[in-house]
């Protein structure tokens, strides 16, 4: 049985709140769901569903405390997609570009009938724009 419905979040940890935030809402087109602070900024990361949401903050987060890893090794570099509609893709690589990130793709995924583009933000962290075929 799924018991998930979705993703409700994502939290990347950023060395600079405001500017991270400022790429993720003027690059890349996240929706912001409250005011930037110097510790968090959060984001809805779609239209239809405003229930996903991404932040970016700068410290501890409360599971650090209990984590069992040694600390410097509780959180790291990850890898995230954003869906993106295809008529829409290459508008959103271009501005990305446009922006002086570099972007690799397209790859083709023939087994899931999807493109998708890669690029690094501020702080490391592989995103990508994921689009269906259909």
């Amino acid at each position: 049985m799924n018991y998930c419905s979705g993703i409700s979040e994502i939290v990347l940890i950023v060395e600079d709140v405001k500017k991270s935030a400022a790429f993720y809402e003027d690059i890349i087109g996240l929706i912001p769901k409250t005011e930037v602070t110097e510790k968090w900024a959060w984001f809805w990361t779609g239209e239809a569903n405003l229930s996903s949401r991404l932040a970016l903050h700068k410290g501890k987060l409360l599971f650090e405390e209990y984590s069992p890893l040694p600390e410097g090794k509780r959180w790291g570099k990850i890898h995230f997609a954003l869906d993106v509609k295809r008529s829409l893709l290459e508008e959103a690589v271009s501005k990305i570009k446009k922006a002086n990130v570099e972007v690799y793709g397209p790859t083709k995924f023939e087994w899931m009938n999807a493109l998708s583009y890669y690029f690094y933000d501020l702080d490391g962290n592989l995103v990508e724009f994921w689009s269906s075929d259909a």
